[in-house]
């Protein structure tokens, strides 16, 4: 019973039998290939095959296992004894021993059957691919093919119709092209005779064209003189113009100083007519002391006009301060600014441009002059005399620029004072000077002004202005060189820096508590 139940299996003969299968499935696979609808059937046929063969795989690996008990049919007596069934299979499967061996590697065959039917499946199917990609590309082939042979077939309905009419071209027809071609033939002789001319034409211009560039090099030549000219003239105006603002500065100088004479003199013959025939009092001596006094203003003027700068330059100058008076909340009618020594009037035009309220004070006749021609408001008075006259707590701020240099030690004092008094609560006072710490300034530049008294030390006007009174007195230095050879990261260079292109000015900023 169990030799009819697996039957001899020869495991050579299975393997030449399937070789044999593929070898001659082989020459059949383009003619599939080529029949597009019979290649999905062959491929599910190949799915069947490969299905069926890994069955007998899996059922050869079944056979091939050791037996650890008997069928549920033989699940009986005498079978059923425990020493005769262990018995009994150990003879079973020691008779079987070669049979596993058999079926194990039948089972091993056939899965390796199944691989290679697997892989020829995958061929398959892409060369059906690769088929049905040329047969695109054939189609489209074909398709052009009959595009050509339609234009091909409809060009020689075309020169079938032309050689028809060619045909039927008549002898006047012929006449007709002969007497086209000898006009044509007298065209090209006009035309060569036109191309002559034009040939001779474009000589002339050529000729033309060159003393074209003549006369443009000669032209340029002139005009590049013209240039020199042109700049030799700018270079004389330059000259004359300097000369003629030279020459008005001159003539506003002796206008100036004779206005001073003439009034001076004016003034020594009026008292002298009321005093004829008696003396000169004292007190009209010391009026003409007080009058001689004014007899440099017209200088003085002059000088500040040269060295001081332009207008425009000190009115940039200026302009650090402007928010320093927006912060103190002065220059209102309630808090006007007093500006003394006024000089041009810079400062006073700064603050009116800024909606400021201000009032110009000075001694110079020429400057106040100056000042009133520009509408702003200036009076000639002594500072100290000036102030004292005014209540006290009546101004917002005082200012003064370049001034303090020009007073005595003692005149200093009465200034700081009588500005204390006279600034409200919270007023500002703002004066600035030469900075003798830069050496050139403190060594040269500071007596380049015939009227200064002598150079004031930072630290010193501050502590000074703070003794007399003014709170949180503070130093702004203003206007350093430019261009400095000297490198400020390393310590002796910053020195050497500040000794000689260091700020050129410095402010006193205080305040009334």
């Amino acid at each position: 019973m169990i030799e009819a139940n697996n039957p001899e299996i020869n495991i050579e003969e299975l393997k030449q039998k399937i070789t044999e299968e593929v070898s001659r499935r082989q020459p059949d696979l383009l003619t599939v290939l080529q029949h597009d609808r019979h290649v999905n059937g062959a491929i599910a046929k190949e799915v069947v095959n490969i299905s069926h063969i890994e069955a007998l795989a899996s059922n050869a690996e079944f056979k091939a296992q050791v037996r650890t008990h008997w069928p549920k049919k033989f699940d009986r007596f005498p079978f059923n004894v425990g020493w005769l069934k262990k018995y009994s299979l150990k003879i079973y499967n020691f008779i079987q021993k070669e049979q596993r061996v058999v079926n194990f590697s039948l089972s091993q065959g056939l899965r390796e059957v199944a691989a290679i039917e697997q892989r020829l499946s995958e061929q398959v199917a892409e060369l059906k691919i690769q088929m049905s990609s040329m047969s695109d590309r054939l189609s489209s082939t074909e398709a052009r093919i009959a595009q050509l042979g339609d234009r091909l077939g409809s060009s020689e309905s075309q020169l079938a119709r032309i050689r028809e009419r060619l045909n039927s071209v008549t002898q006047e027809q012929v006449t007709q092209i002969h007497a086209t071609q000898e006009q044509v033939k007298q065209n090209r002789e006009r035309l060569n005779a036109s191309e002559e001319r034009v040939s001779q034409n474009s000589a002339r211009i050529h000729a033309s064209e060159f003393n074209l560039e003549q006369f443009s090099d000669r032209l340029k030549l002139t005009e590049e003189g013209l240039n020199g000219i042109g700049i030799r003239i700018s270079s004389m105006d330059a000259h004359l113009l300097a000369i003629e603002d030279r020459h008005n500065r001159n003539d506003s100088y002796l206008k100036n100083d004779l206005a001073q004479q003439k009034r001076l003199i004016t003034l020594f013959l009026e008292e002298a007519r009321q005093r004829l025939p008696g003396a000169f009092s004292q007190e009209h001596l010391t009026s003409f002391f007080d009058e001689n006094q004014h007899s440099l203003d017209a200088f003085y003027a002059a000088f500040e006009e040269q060295f001081r700068g332009s207008r425009e330059d000190i009115t940039n100058k200026l302009k650090v301060y402007l928010p320093k008076i927006a912060a103190a909340n002065v220059g209102t009618p309630d808090a006007p600014i007093l500006d003394v020594g006024c000089g041009r009037g810079e400062w006073l035009e700064l603050l009116r441009d800024n909606g400021y309220t201000a009032k110009g004070l000075d001694i110079n006749r020429v400057t106040i002059e100056q000042c009133q021609s520009r509408g702003l408001e200036a009076i000639e008075s002594d500072v100290i005399t000036y102030l004292r006259s005014l209540p006290e707590n009546s101004l917002g701020a005082v200012t003064g620029f370049h001034i303090i240099e020009h007073l005595s030690f003692a005149q200093l004092l009465n200034l700081i004072t009588e500005v204390l008094r006279v600034l409200q609560p919270n007023g500002i006072a703002i004066f600035e000077t030469p900075n003798p710490q830069n050496l050139l300034v403190g060594a040269c530049d500071f007596y380049s002004d015939p009227t200064h008294q002598r150079p004031l030390y930072p630290e010193s006007m501050q502590f000074l202005f703070t003794y007399q009174g003014l709170h949180n007195v503070q130093l702004l230095h203003l206007n350093p060189v430019e261009s400095s050879p000297f490198d400020r990261e390393e310590p002796e260079m910053r020195i050497l820096h500040n000794w000689f292109f260091g700020p050129r000015d410095y402010a006193l900023i205080g305040y009334k508590v």
